[in-house]
């Protein structure tokens, strides 16, 4: 069960144990406090005792040097009074038997034609990375057209904190920004030799913001929700916030912004009509363009 040095899962989940036993006050779980006490929070021996488990046991887990099963990790949350989605996060650092399976980096016909049909409903395919693997124009006209992006900033969480718009475009940025960097924060966690997760996580960290949020490990897990935007065209939009599992490509999820209420329906129909001139019209100039390229030849 001891292992040497611990991997780079293991160390992330001690070092996620340690934030929040430090965080955790003596009276909270019950016990005096002292004024001579030196560790911020509880001691690894209160949180062991509170856990059922042994002091030298949790010492080693919090240095990413054994592995566990769900029900110690359970109990090891109970000790730490973590929240459901803080539960959610260290649960998902036990270990199972074989490799994970990759996700294409491909979209489906079947799923890019489901993707297409929910417009003018703004909808995208994302992959494990929160990368936009495609779009619809509903998508497209509620945000920007992500085929003028370079193919690296295709991307949710690039969206959201290294796009200027966003932090105007949604009316509530900052609870949905760090909500949407827990949740990338946890899935990173698992897969320290990712590269495309170490990529996102050091773009971000240019932002200011999600420096600060990331440093102090907060996690979160997807719950649906009323998103609110302010649009520059369309004005005020509540959309009900929907992310579907694809099954049949493992990885892959299909996120959809639905309609709350009439008047967002009604804006998402005359988007989309705009965005349908707007794309005749750049095809126009692009068909000009081009019959004067072939005349000059």
């Amino acid at each position: 069960m001891n292992g040497s040095g611990g991997d780079g899962p293991r160390r992330e989940l001690g070092a996620f144990l340690r934030s929040r036993r430090e965080r955790l006050k003596p009276a909270a779980v019950g016990l005096p406090g002292s004024p001579r006490r030196r560790t911020p929070g509880l001691r690894r021996e209160e949180v062991a005792a509170l856990a059922g488990v042994s002091r030298s046991w949790y010492a080693w887990l919090e240095q990413g040097r054994v592995r566990t099963s769900e029900q110690v990790l359970r109990s090891v949350a109970r000790a730490l009074r973590l929240n459901a989605d803080e539960t959610a996060h260290v649960l998902s650092f036990v270990e199972h038997a074989g490799p994970a399976e990759r996700p294409p980096g491909w979209v489906s016909r079947n799923l890019l034609s489901l993707v297409e049909s929910l417009a003018p409903n703004p909808a995208a395919v994302l992959d494990p990375h929160w990368d936009l693997l495609a779009w619809n124009s509903g998508y497209t006209a509620l945000l920007t057209d992500l085929a003028r992006l370079a193919p690296r900033q295709r991307n949710l969480l690039w969206l959201v904190f290294r796009w200027p718009p966003s932090r105007t475009l949604l009316a509530s940025w900052e609870p949905e920004a760090r909500s949407l960097l827990g949740q990338f924060r946890a899935k990173a966690a698992r897969h320290p030799e990712d590269r495309r997760y170490a990529e996102i996580t050091g773009e971000l960290l240019a932002d200011p913001d999600a420096a600060r949020w990331y440093d102090r490990r907060e996690t979160s897990a997807f719950h649906p929700a009323v998103r609110r935007f302010r649009h520059p065209v369309a004005g005020d939009l509540r959309l009900r916030y929907v992310k579907l599992a694809a099954v049949d490509e493992p990885g892959h999820h299909l996120l959809a912004y639905l309609p709350d209420d009439e008047a967002t329906k009604e804006a998402l129909r005359t988007l989309g009509t705009l965005e349908t001139l707007a794309g005749r019209t750049d095809a126009a100039a692009h068909g000009r363009a081009d019959s004067a390229e072939k005349r000059t030849l």
